[in-house]
């Protein structure tokens, strides 16, 4: 049970809406957070998914890039179960996740990914995730994009 195990919600958030929910998910289930920053931050000429020049486009296209993150300040030792949220870009993670998961030692914890986006689901990113942390589990938790209650997030958290 979620109860007696260490929780971290870790988020990337390019334009606020995962950083919305991260922190709904923190507030209600009581659960550490860290952002996960890139070193440079991204704009919204960066986001414009419909040209394929933009940055974003540009590092899904090149998936093996790794964009740089901020810091290395995530204490994953001190966890057991992280709570990985992220905006879904072209029905995957953005490949600056891929950059913190191969930051860190993942090796026996357990990984739940939740993202934003709007209009699809998580689609294959613990697929794409899974080669970034060996020895970690990684599975599909749930979109954040619907009015959840803060209960309803208690009660997922605890289903863990």
């Amino acid at each position: 049970m979620a109860d007696s195990k260490k929780i971290l919600c870790a988020y990337f958030s390019a334009a606020g809406a995962t950083a919305k929910a991260a922190k709904r998910i923190a507030d209600a289930a009581g659960t550490d957070l860290y952002e996960i920053k890139p070193v440079t931050p991204y704009t919204e000429k960066d986001l414009n998914w419909k040209n394929v020049f933009s940055r974003s486009m540009r590092e899904m296209i090149h998936r093996s890039g790794r964009p740089p993150i901020a810091d290395h300040d995530a204490k994953i030792q001190d966890y057991e179960i992280i709570l990985l949220g992220f905006p879904i870009w072209c029905a995957i993670a953005p490949t600056i996740v891929n950059t913190f998961l191969e930051a860190y030692d993942f090796s026996g914890k357990r990984i739940v990914l939740f993202g934003t986006s709007g209009g699809s689901g998580l689609g294959r990113s613990a697929k794409h995730l899974r080669g970034s942390a060996p020895g970690a589990k990684i599975e599909d938790g749930r979109m954040m994009n619907e009015s959840l209650s803060d209960e309803e997030i208690r009660s997922w958290i605890q289903s863990l």
